[in-house]
């Protein structure tokens, strides 16, 4: 098994990344004009396959919204993608007293919140937040992905919770957070929440998630509860 480079990933996305850096490399000298040209060249692409592995998706990393404000950077890295975080959460609350059953989670044992893009929640010191992403997710069958923090949020005691994308799932996903400060906490719907890892096998898997009917399977935009 090996991990996915940017070159790797944006193929599965159905963009040729590397072809369009080699274009530019003949075109130009300055490395940092290089890296102008292939960023405005990589906001205008658009994916030639049917099922990308990331839909939408951003071949750079993008740290800036379209007014020029810093944001917390999302799209593709090095070897990995940045994820961004969905509009509607349902943030822990102990107000009902309830006691958390992974079995049959009372809804009582959280509150709905929604905000735009570039707004934030507020998760409660030493609580816990669900919310999904803004891209959809369709992994293929000899890849899996998981789901890790981002350094930005990490530094500030905001983790989010490992989590795998199994060979043949697909859907949006249903991202964890812990605050595990004892101050309240900021998380800003839109912007970059989380890097997944892509690994690839030596062989597609004999049974993917797909093939066993998973119970997260096709998962809408939008917080997915536990089942069993």
């Amino acid at each position: 098994m090996s991990i996915l480079s940017d070159i790797s990933i944006a193929e599965l996305c159905g963009v040729d990344l590397e072809g369009n850096i080699k274009e530019l490399m003949r075109d130009h000298i300055t490395v940092s004009q290089k890296y102008i040209d292939l960023k405005e060249r990589l906001d205008v692409i658009e994916s030639h396959i049917e099922n990308p592995m990331i839909f939408p998706f951003v071949p750079r990393s993008v740290n800036k919204d379209d007014k020029g404000n810093k944001i917390i950077s999302y799209g593709l890295s090095s070897y990995g993608y940045d994820l961004r975080c969905g509009n509607k959460f349902k943030v822990f609350s102990n107000i009902n007293a309830c006691v958390v059953d992974p079995k049959g989670l009372d809804e009582k044992s959280f509150v709905d919140v929604e905000v735009e893009d570039g707004e934030y929640v507020i998760i409660p010191p030493n609580s816990f937040a669900l919310t999904y992403s803004m891209e959809e997710i369709t992994v293929p069958r000899d890849v899996t992905g998981i789901v890790l923090s981002k350094s930005t949020y990490a530094r500030t005691g905001l983790i989010c919770l490992a989590t795998p994308l199994e060979a043949g799932w697909k859907g949006f996903v249903t991202l964890e957070f812990s605050n595990t400060t004892p101050l309240p906490m900021k998380l800003y719907a839109g912007e970059g929440c989380c890097q997944v890892l892509w690994f690839k096998g030596d062989r597609n898997c004999l049974v993917s998630y797909a093939d066993r009917d998973g119970k997260y399977q096709n998962q809408k935009a939008e917080v997915t509860l536990p089942r069993i």
